[in-house]
Parts: structure tokens; sequence; C-alpha cells
């Protein structure tokens, strides 16, 4: 069977794209957007995910010519991921000075270039989809090439993966699947489902108009979604028994962006705020949030780090003295100096503690942490305070504290669960709590922060570990093994949020150390085994395209 070519397709399927339908890619991407976090309310939305991608599917399944495809996947993609990460406007204008004009182009230019990917993916869709007779290889394809660019954008470059279409499902149809597959495992499963539902809609359709009914390709989808259900029900089973809980006292300074690091004004004010809740602690662990401190401890006033390392019992001048309470704090600062270089990291205060618990940022973001090769230009063009920072070593070990390991990560490193995933390769010696330290207040009180507390959600799920969050601006939270909200403070105010949060990891059952599949598989492969897997599909279904 030969493949259709430009002369034997109607004329009208050939106007139909890129100038008519092709414009619905445009609300799809916005939609997909507002699936992670609806306007308003933060909420995400599974279903919402799922339907946009479909409509994408669907017209891709219409698209008989390549460049229609690489036409609808690019604007599905700029609508997607500027309606993502606006916010970063919110950064490079108001706090940064970059002229509105320049900041707008520079947050297009940057959803351009990621969903290049995409527009990629859609071109090779458009170009085979037509030549395979099978829905099942249809939709296959789809969620190979989907799921490829989703791996391409969170790892070339340093990657940028925020707003993976896997984190809408964090409330959805398919958070089931997150300790199994990860992420980027769960955006395949949805992205098959997806390019299944639009194959069905254009099957009843056609059936419908050819008056033979509509009932065979809705009785498929249904018995589809009971096996679904099934699955859910049966591959959702408690991956690791209650560790002892522990009382949290998470800080939330709420200090304005635009002064946290001037020295007349939003430095005093973190200093003297955040000392005053350190050292009036009343639970087991106090957490201050990412650069809490914005000095080195060598630049704090005199006696300041000093009356901390005596208030937890950490200075050779008071040891194991009995007095001091079993309290331990976790806190951002930055360390180091000139020589040697400057990290951001936590440091951990614990009684009876020969030296402190440190932890350095692996994950470094660029602009912010690190000026990348040829973009010193744009940096001098805003007035943020840029740090060059040495990165920490990935896998780095967890903070022993009554019984539970507390394992760090820093703003947007728990976008990256395959490097979080490093702690688990020893199950014995898995994180039992998540804790993540942050500061958005770069990007004002704008959706960012719900993005950002579902992305926590969705780690917690995949490692099924609770994920204790402190920030400066929100989302400061406690969330449970589960990926569930069980308190939360109001986003950008100034507040304590006191609770208990359940450690995980023993097996009631058998003893040791429970972890997921996804934890013990991306421990020790990455995310080579979803690369591997997505190209040879791809692969596979092209020469069989080809052979057509």
């Amino acid at each position: 069977m030969s493949a259709p070519t430009a002369s034997s397709i109607p004329a009208s399927r050939l106007r139909l794209l890129p100038h008519g339908l092709a414009w619905l890619a445009l609300p799809a991407g916005l939609l997909q957007a507002f699936s992670l976090a609806w306007p308003g309310t933060g909420t995400p939305s599974g279903t919402l995910q799922l339907l946009s991608l479909a409509v994408l599917a669907g017209l891709l399944q219409r698209a008989q010519r390549p460049a229609a495809g690489l036409w609808v996947g690019a604007l599905f993609a700029l609508s997607w991921l500027s309606g993502t990460f606006w916010w970063l406007f919110i950064s490079m204008h108001t706090y940064g000075g970059l002229p509105a004009p320049l900041a707008v182009l520079a947050v297009l230019g940057l959803a351009a270039f990621l969903g290049s990917y995409y527009a990629l993916a859609a071109l090779l869709y458009a170009r085979w989809q037509a030549r395979l007779a099978s829905v099942l290889q249809r939709s296959v394809l789809f969620a190979a090439l989907w799921t490829l660019a989703e791996l391409l954008r969170g790892q070339m470059f340093t990657g940028f993966p925020w707003g993976a279409g896997g984190y809408a499902q964090v409330e959805g149809l398919a958070p089931w699947l997150a300790p199994w597959l990860g992420v980027y495992g769960v955006g395949a499963v949805v992205a098959w489902a997806a390019a299944l539902l639009a194959e069905t809609v254009r099957l009843v359709g056609g059936r419908w108009r050819a008056g033979l009914g509509w009932r065979p390709p809705t009785v498929g989808l249904a018995l589809g979604g009971l096996v679904w259900a099934a699955l859910s029900a049966w591959l959702a089973p408690e991956w690791g028994a209650s560790s002892a809980p522990l009382e949290v006292r998470l800080l939330q300074g709420n200090i304005p962006q635009d002064e946290k690091f001037q020295a007349g004004s939003g430095v005093p004010m973190a200093l003297k705020w955040y000392g005053s809740e350190l050292m009036d602690n009343d639970r087991a662990l106090v957490v201050a949030p990412e650069t809490a401190l914005p000095l080195l401890p060598q630049q704090l006033p005199v006696g300041y780090w000093r009356t901390l390392l005596e208030r937890y019992g950490v200075a050779p001048a008071t040891g194991s003295d009995p007095a001091v309470p079993a309290q331990a704090a976790l806190l951002g600062v930055p360390l180091g100096s000139e020589a040697l270089g400057y990290t951001n990291s936590v440091v951990g205060l614990r009684p009876g503690q020969a030296s402190l618990y440190q932890y350095d940022k692996h994950h470094l973001v660029p602009f912010g942490e690190f000026i990348p090769p040829l973009f010193h230009w744009f940096v001098a063009m805003m007035d943020i305070p840029l740090g060059d920072f040495n990165a920490g070593a990935i896998g780095q070990p967890s903070m022993d504290w009554q019984g539970q390991r507390l394992a760090p990560n820093i703003c947007y490193e728990d976008l990256f669960g395959e490097e979080l995933g490093q702690r688990f390769r020893q199950p014995e010696l898995a994180p039992t709590i998540l804790v993540n330290f942050s500061n958005i207040g770069w990007f004002g009180d704008s959706l960012a922060i719900d993005q950002h507390l579902h992305i926590s959600r969705l780690r917690a799920l995949e490692f099924a570990r609770p994920m204790v969050r402190a920030t400066n601006t929100g989302a400061t939270a406690l969330i449970d093994h589960q990926g569930r909200v069980l308190q939360q403070l109001p986003p950008v105010v100034r507040g304590v949020l006191r609770g208990t949060v359940q450690g995980r990891g023993l097996r009631a059952d058998q003893g040791g150390w429970g972890i997921t599949p996804y934890a013990w598989w991306v421990s020790r492969w990455g995310l080579a085994p979803l690369w591997g897997l997505a190209l040879l599909t791809v692969l596979v279904l092209a020469r069989r395209a080809r052979q057509r």
C-alpha cells in the first residue's frame, strides 16, 4: 500500500491545516498550562491535561503534511510553555529592571526554544502516523515521541522540566503510576491514553457520518476505563510502613524580594525574625528556607552564629550539656569563601555533634546561580544579585535525627526526581523524609507557588516519602507520602507552620527498608530505561511506516 501524497489528498484537507483548525492548538496549549494549576485556585487537573493533549493528538491526526504537524506542535508548545512559566516576566521586569518588551520577548523566546522539541515530535508524528494502519501503533508512536520531547526538555542544557504534563496527574487519573514510572512515565501513559481518545473520537465521528453506529469504539473505551480503574486499585499499595512521627516547625519569613539582599532593610529584617524564631523553637525540628540567613556565617553580626550554635548544643563550649533540649534546626545559608568558592547550602544544627551537617545544592539554576557561556550581556542588563556557585555532589547523605533521615533539596532541585533518586540506591540508608528549602519570591504571588507545590507532591508520590517545605513566600506545607497536602500556610504572609510529619521507610511485613519500584530503578539507571524504550519504539514504528 503506497502512502498518500499531496496530489491524492482532497483540496479541502490541504486547506484545513495550518490555516484552519491548527489554531485550536493555541487554546489547547493554554488549557495544558492551566491543568498544572488553575488560575485563581491553583488546583491541578489531570483530566484537563488529558483532554487538552487529546486535542493536540486529534489535530495532528488530521495533519496530512509534516509541515502542518510542525505548525500545530509549535503553536501548542508555545502557548502551553509561555502560559506555564509566564511569571519569569516578574523576576526579569519587576525585580531585574529589564524593560517589559524585552522581558516578554525573553519569556516567549524561552518557550519557543523549549517548544522546538515538541514541534519536532509533532512533525515526525504527522509524517509517520498516516502510514501506520493500527490505532495501537499510532497511539504508541504519539506517546513515545511526546516522551522524548519531555525528556529532552528535562535534561538538555541542564534541563528545565518545569510544567511537565505529568505533574497535573497529582490530582487526576494516574497518580498511582508515579511510584512505578515517575513523572515522565506518567506523562507517557497519559499521552498514549490521549492519542487513543482522539482516535476513538475520530472513529466514532466517521462511523456516525457513515451511518454505522457508534457502539463498538465507545464500548472499547468504556472497557479500557474499567481496566484502568482496576489497575489503579491493584497497583497502589503502601510502599513503606510508618516510622516514628516528628514534630516540626516551618518558618516562612516573607522577606520582600526587592529588599532581601539589601544591607539596610531586608538583611537585618531576616536576621532579626529568623534569629528570634530559631531561638524560640519549641519543636523537635525547625526548618528555615533557602538563604533564610542571606549572609555568610563569617559576615553575620558578632556573636550571632555562635549564639545559634550554643542554642542547639553544637558549640564546643556546651558540647553535650544535658540542659540543651533535644531539638535540631535545618536552615538555608550561603557558605564558602572567595578563595574556595561559594555554595547555596543547608546547615543542620544538632546537639552533641562534633561538626555541622551540610548539604550543598547540586542542580544550580542558570542565570540565578551561574551564568551560562555567552550570556553575560543579558545578565548585565538586569539588576539582580546573582551568584556564581559551586555545585554540590549528587546523592549527598541525609541528616540523621530522632530516628529519621532528613534529605534536603533546595528550590527547583525537586524538579529532578532522577537526581533525588540517587539517595535511594541503598534502601537501608534511604531518606525517610524529604525537605525542600525554597525562595521563589522572585515570581511574586503567582501560580509559580502552586505549581512548585504540586511538583513536590509528585516527588512525594514517586518515592512514597513525605515532603516538608519551608519557603520564603510559599508554599510552606506538610505533604504526606501519598502526595496529599496536610497543612499549608497562606502564601506571601509571614508565619510559622507547626505540625507533625510521619516518616516512611520501615516495612512492617518483611523488616528492613522499603522503597518504590521507581526509586529502585531510577537510583540505578537514571532515566535511561525511558530514553531507551521511547527511542526503540520510535525507531521500530518509523521503520514500519517507511515500509508501507
